[in-house]
């Protein structure tokens, strides 16, 4: 245990105060900093802006054929095109666009029947949306007419067209829209934690291994002690990180709270409930162990420091194809599938897909402690294994020691720790390892 503390305090203190660690981290809460304080940014140089008065919008020149249609069609686009300063106009076509092409006018709707138009613009936007917005308007006038036309008055035709249907949505389980953000967001976070540390794990390792240094360090502390002191001193690493940068996105937030308005899909990032942080420590946790442990292992079988992009690429694949099964099962919004679902009990998966499963629909409390207890007891299991592989890689130079051999390595080592560790040395050159 003293060893263990020992290695635990050296590699947490090698993060933070690395100037990588404290650099990125810094990055982040500023990057945070600007993007939770920007509408208070633009409204600063807003302030005492006319930007929002007509004489200042693009204008949109409207044509009626029928002249006594013509204030009813200007005012229905004046409502519906709040962005544009519409106008009303009975110059000819050929004016029209000479207006268009230098820049005067922005667009104009030539309309030339109750059902028909012209739209003229200068350069078409692949997201112009204003002939579906003038489709709609044109509906509706042509329908307030036909009623108007059927005997009904102007007023009463008016209550019908705008008559507001209003319903309500009671969920009685999650609301899959609502927790999409923070889901993701939360997803996303162990998704690049995992990744990032994972490999510092691994080069460190690997680092140590070509530096001689590993020689010295493995006589004097258990290989246990060196692969769990340093796999959990970069998880509170990933952790200090996490919080400062969620920690940082929830002050800002905070401190700008009334420039968001009602945005809905900010809110529901910044309303999580307070049980999912748990599931998410939890899950964070024994995920990233899970990981660590096996990035540590690979990487003492490096030969090299320019092997571990190679060693590591099947945890990698393994890691991001999990990541790609639980993100196309969010959009989807089918969480609880087959697939998601077996998924949630497989030690290299269940971080993410339960914990997805958790925030986007209702899990039996049994599943989540299932899928918990096989999560921690892999993890413990994969850790004894990968300091046994820690222990056998770490002392190979020369070629990347095969899979085969250190499956028999682990097996030597395993029987022999009913005993002792003694003869590791003479067991390891016997076998040419």
């Amino acid at each position: 245990m003293k060893q263990f503390g020992k290695i635990f305090k050296f590699e947490l203190k090698y993060y933070l105060k690395n100037k990588i660690f404290v650099g990125v981290t810094i990055f982040l809460v500023l990057a945070i900093a600007v993007v939770m304080c920007f509408p208070r940014i633009t409204a600063a140089f807003d302030k005492g802006d006319s930007s929002n008065t007509p004489a200042d919008l693009p204008v949109m020149l409207v044509k009626a054929e029928d002249p006594a249609q013509a204030e009813m069609v200007q005012e229905s686009f004046a409502a519906a095109f709040t962005d544009y300063d519409v106008q009303n106009t009975d110059a000819e076509s050929g004016t029209i666009k000479d207006k268009i092409t230098s820049g005067e006018v922005d667009c104009a709707f030539v309309l030339t029947g109750p059902t028909s138009y012209t739209y003229y613009v200068n350069n078409l936007s692949m997201y112009d949306s204003n002939s579906a917005v003038a489709n709609e308007v044109l509906q509706q006038i042509y329908q307030m007419n036909a009623m108007i036309n059927g005997g009904m008055t102007a007023e009463q035709a008016g209550e019908v067209m705008s008559i507001q249907i209003t319903g309500e949505v009671e969920s009685l389980g999650k609301d899959q829209i609502q927790n999409f953000f923070y889901t993701y967001i939360m997803i996303f976070a162990l998704y690049m934690v995992i990744l990032l540390y994972g490999q510092m794990v691994a080069t460190n390792v690997a680092t140590e291994k070509s530096s001689r240094a590993m020689e010295v360090l493995i006589t004097s502390a258990k290989p246990t002690s060196m692969m769990f002191g340093k796999v959990l001193a970069s998880c509170i690493a990933g952790l200090v990180q996490l919080v400062a940068v969620f920690g940082s996105a929830l002050v800002f937030y905070n401190m700008n709270k009334s420039y968001w308005g009602d945005n809905m899909i900010v809110d529901s990032i910044f309303n999580i409930p307070p049980e999912l942080f748990v599931y998410m420590l939890v899950f964070f946790i024994l995920g990233f162990l899970i990981y660590a442990f096996m990035y540590g292992a690979v990487g003492s079988t490096a030969s090299k420091l320019e092997d571990i992009n190679t060693s590591v690429m099947p945890i990698t694949m393994l890691f991001i194809i999990a990541f790609f099964v639980v993100m196309f099962s969010m959009t989807s919004g089918s969480v609880d599938n087959v697939l998601m679902t077996v998924c949630s009990y497989i030690p290299f998966t269940s971080p993410m897909a339960m914990f997805t499963r958790i925030c986007m629909s209702t899990v039996p409390l049994y599943e989540i402690l299932i899928s918990i207890g096989i999560l921690i007891g892999s993890t413990v299991g994969i850790g004894v294994v990968a300091a046994k592989i820690y222990r056998v890689g770490v002392l190979m130079y020369g070629t990347t020691p095969k899979i085969g051999n250190i499956i028999k390595a682990v097996g030597l080592l395993i029987r022999c720790a009913i005993y002792s560790y003694r003869g590791f040395e003479s067991l390891s050159f016997r076998f040419g390892f």
